[in-house]
């Protein structure tokens, strides 16, 4: 049987691309001779190189997963969207039917392929300065890459090591209840509409935006 299942599987690399660029931070697992290696990061997308883009990020020299082979070595990162419980009294169905139980709703993309990394600091720097760039965007006094002496911010660098996954297959897990009738489907979305989360509240509209999708196709 094929997992996820097709009623939770995203594939459109449009869909999953606009959902690496907002959630940004992924966890990178690799395996070596003692086992599976994992880091915590931020990360760029570039949409436009290979089949299914490329994401960059950088690792602190001294993290063992920066010794990456020659060839490049398997690798899988995973981005995590929200997610929530969601109480099978939401249901109205369950007026009809109570053997009903929780279950959890999420988003989740996993990118797989090949992970190269490089020590260029021209395109460190490129990938520093887009890091920063992006999430200082907007604020009132915004912090430049530049605000710090040019000298300082080479000495950091040298302290890092940039690292690329190739990917070379993008999978959408986006569980959002489609597994239920349009009742059911719509009393979970408004049960997490009025949750007091932000977080619960961001997976109510990713079931309303599921469901909208749904219809216009």
């Amino acid at each position: 049987m094929k997992y996820p299942g097709p009623a939770f599987r995203e594939d459109r690399d449009e869909v999953l691309h606009a959902a690496i660029r907002e959630w940004q931070f992924g966890l990178l697992v690799t395996r070596n001779d003692e086992g599976f290696a994992t880091s915590h990061l931020p990360w760029a997308l570039d949409a436009r190189r290979g089949q299914h883009g490329v994401i960059v990020g950088h690792l602190a020299g001294y993290n063992p997963q920066c010794k990456v082979p020659p060839g490049g070595t398997e690798a899988l990162v995973v981005f995590q969207g929200p997610h929530a419980y969601v109480s099978p009294s939401w249901y109205p169905g369950k007026r009809e039917d109570p053997r009903q139980v929780p279950t959890w709703d999420y988003l989740a993309v996993e990118a797989r392929g090949t992970l190269t990394a490089f020590d260029d600091d021209a395109r460190l720097l490129d990938l520093l300065t887009r890091l920063t760039e992006r999430n200082e965007s907007g604020r009132e006094h915004r912090w430049r890459i530049d605000d710090a002496p040019d000298e300082y911010i080479r000495e950091q660098m040298r302290h890092v090591v940039g690292i690329e996954l190739h990917i070379e297959q993008l999978i959408g897990r986006y569980k959002l209840s489609q597994n239920r009738d349009a009742a059911d489907r719509e009393g979970a979305r408004a049960g997490l509409a009025a949750a007091p989360t932000e977080r619960e509240r961001a997976v109510a509209k990713a079931i309303a935006e599921v469901q909208r999708d749904k219809r216009e196709r």
